[in-house]
């Protein structure tokens, strides 16, 4: 089975002893509370989907990676893995010392073996956001994120004591041990994964199935951290996941298994990203198709995939499997892409997401050419339940 990112699999869950005696000292070490993004980066980092990440990076890393997309061991890694607290909070803290990590609810969840702390300037933000986000605008949610955190980053390995509580679809959250487990015992020496946060249509369908036919099992892997507010909620895609996998893939050769990562919406970086996670997971194969993990107009349609061909490919140690824009051509009367099909565009079935959106709020099934009705089905009893709370 392909090696994790780094040679080993990272794991800094706390054993039962350890953990027994990390919550008996919790209550006398100072504490922070973790965001939502910084609670899905810690779960990551804890059952290795981070890996070779052990912690919250230290600056020389920080630097590393927000300038050259490699970290001080000069192992590829594209994406800042940070945490932040103010002035003030840090004041209190002292390198050496252990600090507790709490959840959103209260929940104590990890340790923090504090070794580093230095300052995070607006300056430091300003140019982590031009070149890990190609902007500096606002407006761009994972720049407004790196602006709303603090001015002094922590960093330091962490211990984790407990697990998230309450986190949802139980069934499909398998840490990368978890799929590795299940791949060998499935029998699959080759896996390709797929990184999704939108419900799956004819276009995704097609170039899953074009995959499957190089490799012997495909992990469908839904986001289900943080998305935009307009995103489609998490429970609801995973439905449409089911009813597909359901009735139109061979159940023995596909994994549906959620990825806890948050949406930083930083298109070619987190392509890069995401196929180290997957990785990690156990994929030998991982698809990249138009504008990944892209927002706005900030990426080009295929920035995701050119950047590739800045990594070292034995070092990224991952296949990406590249894909164009694919839609249903009524004269080929298939799936097609530039690269298969002759005809004028006139001939694609092709519908704008506001013509999708504006179908299914009034009931209707877009084209089957464009989505299986089954998922539409789905995503137009969600909208008609949205708008019965409204």
């Amino acid at each position: 089975m392909i090696q994790p990112h780094g040679g080993h699999l990272v794991d800094r869950v706390a054993s039962p002893e350890t953990r027994l005696s990390l919550l008996d000292q919790a209550p006398a070490m100072p504490h922070l509370t973790l965001n939502s993004r910084e609670m899905s980066d810690l779960e990551m980092i804890a059952d290795g989907a981070m890996s070779p990440l052990e912690g919250f990076m230290k600056r020389a890393d920080y630097e590393s990676v927000r300038d050259t997309m490699h970290l001080t061991s000069g192992l590829p890694w594209s994406l800042p893995v940070t945490l932040s607290t103010t002035g003030e909070q840090a004041a209190s803290l002292t390198e050496g010392q252990n600090v507790a990590l709490h959840g959103t609810d209260g929940t104590l969840l990890a340790i923090l073996h504090l070794e580093e702390k230095t300052p995070y300037s607006r300056a430091d933000k300003e140019l982590e956001a031009q070149k890990v986000y190609r902007t500096t605008e606002e407006a761009h949610p994972g720049v407004k994120a790196v602006y709303e955190m603090g001015d002094v980053m922590l960093a330091g390995p962490i211990t984790l004591v407990n697990h998230i509580p309450g986190q949802p679809f139980a069934e499909h959250r398998r840490t990368p041990a978890a799929t590795r487990l299940a791949f060998a015992e499935k029998g699959w020496e080759t896996v390709v994964g797929f990184q999704t946060r939108n419900p799956v249509h004819r276009a995704h369908e097609y170039i899953q199935k074009v995959a499957m036919e190089i490799v012997d099992g495909l992990m469908l892997h839904p986001l289900v951290g943080d998305t935009k507010s307009d995103d489609i909620p998490a429970d609801v895609r995973m439905k449409c996941y089911q009813v597909l996998l359901d009735n139109y893939y061979p159940k023995n050769r596909v994994l549906l298994s959620v990825f806890p990562a948050a949406m930083r919406y930083a298109g070619p970086r987190e392509a890069i990203f995401h196929a180290i996670a997957r990785k990690n997971y156990g994929c030998t194969h991982f698809i990249v198709g138009r504008d990944h993990a892209g927002v706005g107009n900030y990426y080009g349609t295929y920035d995701a995939q050119l950047i590739f061909k800045e990594f070292d490919k034995q070092a990224l140690g991952i296949t990406p499997l590249f894909f164009e824009h694919t839609v249903f051509c009524r004269t080929c009367d298939s799936m097609v892409s530039p690269k298969t099909c002759p005809h004028d565009k006139a001939a694609h079935v092709f519908l704008s997401g506001t013509k999708v959106r504006e179908m299914l709020q009034n009931g209707e099934i877009p084209p089957v050419e464009f989505t299986r009705p089954e998922v539409a089905e789905v995503l137009i009893a969600s909208m008609r339940a949205t708008a019965a709370t409204v």
